[in-house]
């Protein structure tokens, strides 16, 4: 504490009176981080765009939220290795938050023929999500070795355009059939 108010300029006493210990602080820099993350990206998001554009711009604004803030990603690492009694971190926490605007859109998109339909919205809404996180975690784990530009086509095109090609298509059918 008394190294963030010499950074601050201010007082040690003056730090307190707003966070009564460094486990506060420290949370409170976490909940910042992810409430600027969750504005950047719910912003993308809106605007009078065709649903899959707009979920295109919330995707880049994620990979590009946490490519410009690192800092960030190490916050949810070290909360998530001092807290494991939550049950859910922050970033959960965040995301929940933003996750009815985004069941919309992928809404829209189902509705639409855009998207397939044989997959509950949360199940999608998930996988998405999962894809997007461990991305993020392992882009700073790893160091960046493509820029958040190319990082996003990998993302998209990993998503919404496959793996599988036109010929594997009947090969994962019948890999997905139960036995």
């Amino acid at each position: 504490m008394e190294c963030v108010a010499g950074a601050l300029g201010i007082a040690k006493g003056t730090l307190y009176l707003y966070f009564p210990g460094k486990v506060e602080l420290f949370r409170a820099c976490v909940d910042w981080g992810m409430a600027e993350m969750q504005r950047v990206v719910f912003e993308a998001a809106q605007g009078e765009l065709p649903p899959f554009r707009r979920l295109a711009r919330s995707i880049r604004a994620y990979l590009e939220f946490f490519d410009q803030n690192p800092q960030y990603v190490e916050l949810l690492i070290q909360e998530r290795a001092m807290f494991r009694d939550r049950k859910r971190g922050t970033y959960f926490e965040y995301r929940e938050g933003i996750r009815a605007d985004f069941r919309s859109i992928y809404g829209q998109l189902v509705a639409d023929g855009t998207l397939r339909n044989d997959l509950p919205l949360d199940r999608l809404l998930d996988a998405v999500g999962a894809m997007l996180y461990g991305t993020m975690l392992v882009n700073n784990s790893m160091g960046r070795t493509i820029s958040s530009d190319e990082q996003y086509d990998a993302v998209m095109n990993t998503v919404f355009g496959g793996l599988v090609t036109t010929a594997g298509q009947e090969r994962l059918r019948e890999t997905l059939r139960p036995v």
